[in-house]
């Protein structure tokens, strides 16, 4: 019943924020519009949001509904915008986080607002003192993040007059000592970022004037270590020279969550020494400096393991079945484990449901030990050594004799991904940047619950598109700088479910087929270089239309190059790929997508 609830609300806020004049006729019912629950106000909000429908007048018909709004990262939002916002009268949580046009003055709007507890200004450079001057009339501030802004210490030091603060993100900004020591008026503060700030150790002892003080970040900091802070539940210290994360003395602190990622630890016995470890329950020693790994085996209620870009070996992962029986995320990227040290865990970690294997030497052997962990929902086997097959001798009979073929001496290649079937609760997989063959991939079609998986490898082919499309659960799939033809891509039958395609680095395909087949299928965001992305991760909209689509293309034509925003990160990047290849290797693929295209005209 809930679930068709919100089918049919999602279909009226379609219907509601199809095209501007769609909007023109209800936005005129404004006191239809006053009487709308605050949920499905700030639903139809971000809609209109996310349509780029959304306009500063067109806010004032949501004054008496919104509570909460989320604008981050729209570069539109302005002084304008704030004029509106401040009249909204239930407003008690606003985020303006990477609004880069928000500046001191347009924070005069929001002055006195009796029920406003949250205001994000996160990375908005053009907020300094002046801008925090206005906030003092906001005595109900509950939650204020402000990092990567204009604040200087005095700005911060005159925070200490907003004495209802449970949260307090300062990160990035020149905190000193005599900073720290100015909001000691703070009692109530919960949360605390000072990342990146210039707290020393001496004034890493005033911590103790927040009583409740449960989270505590001080990652990029000159602090080595801290006094017992007997609240404290959560601790980052990324990026910090540590000696001991507490002084000593009275009780152990029952920390939940810690985090040391690229940290470097002079004696690990000593870090831990006033840690209650047996309550720990998220570690991340990540990119860390420690060398030897014993002091895991007191964490037995370990579930959040992160040892990624450290120094782990197979001699090492004993420590990790010793308390394995909790443990549900495990992160050993970039480690020196390999198969065998996937073998020392099989059996130990019944519970674990996320294993991250990418950047490490582990080949097809390790597959199999996968099947020992029942509860696996995600893994990654990104660059690694796995192909999918495994050659196996006759020593390997014994073991799984139902699966082979003998000849001779020698068993034919066995498809290890085959043992993945087992995993029933398994939803993602990521092999991208291995060796893997089309051929290799069959196996995962069988998988019940597999929803989410992302390819990326030069020898992958239309057959790949082929194979897949029978995933059925499949909603997000990429194939990533792959050979796949116009042809190919022309044939693929999606899944029923599926949601993203991911062709980002196929180079073979051309402008009009991609168009054509995000014309064809509309309710799939197609990933390409020739093609505008729009994001539909967390809201449900109409695709670009044609003409959309096609201007996009146009004005990229004119450019004479891909127009590609900084904000990209570089392995979006279109590389031809053509350049790997000889002139012969061109034609022979150009030959092989032509006869692959008519193998599936023929069917």
């Amino acid at each position: 019943m809930e679930s068709m609830e919100s089918l049919l609300v999602r279909m009226c806020l379609e219907a509601a924020t199809e095209s501007a004049d769609a909007v023109e006729k209800w936005r005129r019912q404004r006191r239809t519009l006053e009487r709308m629950p605050s949920h499905l106000a700030e639903a139809l909000l971000r809609y209109l949001l996310h349509r780029r429908l959304l306009f500063p007048s067109l806010l004032e018909v949501f004054k008496y509904s919104v509570e909460e709004i989320d604008l981050r990262g729209e570069s539109c939002v302005d002084a304008e915008w704030m004029a509106y916002l401040g009249a909204f009268r239930y407003l008690h949580s606003i985020i303006l986080a990477d609004c880069h046009r928000i500046n001191n003055s347009a924070l005069w709007s929001i002055t006195g607002m009796t029920n406003l507890k949250e205001v994000d200004l996160s990375r908005c450079s053009k907020i300094t003192d002046a801008g925090i001057r206005h906030l003092l009339s906001v005595p109900s501030l509950e939650k204020l993040y402000i990092s990567e802004t204009g604040v200087t210490a005095d700005g911060v030091a005159v925070l200490a007059s907003l004495t209802n603060l449970l949260m307090l993100d300062l990160g990035g900004l020149p905190v000193t000592d005599s900073t720290l020591s100015s909001l000691q008026g703070l009692t109530k503060l919960q949360h605390l970022d000072l990342w990146g700030s210039e707290v020393s150790n001496k004034g890493a002892v005033l911590l103790k004037m927040f009583p409740s003080l449960s989270f505590l970040n001080l990652a990029w900091t000159n602090v080595t270590n801290l006094p017992n802070l007997s609240s404290l539940a959560c601790l980052n210290m990324s990026n910090c020279t540590i000696h001991s994360l507490f002084e000593g003395g009275g009780q152990k602190v029952c920390l939940e969550k810690v985090i040391l990622s690229g940290a470097t630890i002079t004696d690990v016995s000593e870090v831990f020494q006033y840690v209650e470890a047996s309550k720990l329950c998220l570690l991340d020693i990540s990119n860390s400096s420690i060398q030897s790994f014993s002091f895991l085996c007191s964490m037995s209620a370990m579930i959040d393991l992160n040892l990624s870009d450290s120094a782990l070996d197979d001699n090492s992962v004993e420590h990790i079945a010793r308390i394995g029986a909790n443990l549900k995320y495990l992160n050993l990227c970039n480690t020196k484990v390999s198969s065998d040290g996937i073998g020392a865990l099989a059996g130990h970690v019944p519970n674990l449901e996320t294993l991250l294997l990418s950047g490490t030497s582990i080949d097809d052997k390790a597959v199999p030990y996968f099947s020992m962990m029942p509860s696996l929902k995600v893994i990654n086997l990104s660059s690694t050594n796995v192909k999918g097959f495994e050659n196996l001798t006759s020593s390997d009979v014994s073991t799984i004799s139902g699966l082979i073929h003998k000849e001779g001496n020698v068993l034919n290649e066995v498809p290890s991904f085959s043992v993945l079937e087992s995993l029933s609760h398994l939803e993602r997989l990521d092999l991208e940047e291995m060796h893997i063959k089309d051929t290799a991939l069959c196996p995962l079609t069988k998988m019940a619950k597999l929803s989410y998986l992302s390819l990326q490898n030069v020898s992958l082919t239309d057959a790949s598109l082929h194979l897949i499309s029978s995933a059925t659960k499949l909603k997000h799939l990429g194939v990533r700088d792959a050979v796949l033809t116009d042809g190919g891509l022309n044939s693929f039958i999606p899944p029923p479910a599926l949601e993203v395609l991911d062709l980002r680095g196929c180079w073979l395909l051309t402008k009009d087929v991609l168009l054509h087949f995000g014309h064809k299928h509309p309710q799939i965001e197609l990933r390409h270089e020739f093609v505008e992305t729009i994001d539909k991760r967390n809201f449900h909209y109409s695709s670009p239309s044609r003409v959309t689509m096609k201007r996009t293309l146009q004005s990229k034509q004119k450019q004479g190059k891909l127009s590609m925003s900084p904000c990209h990160r570089s392995d979006e990047i279109f590389l031809d790929q053509r350049l790997k290849y000889s002139r012969e290797e061109l034609l022979a693929l150009q030959f092989s997508s032509t006869a692959f295209s008519t193998f599936h005209s023929s069917r």
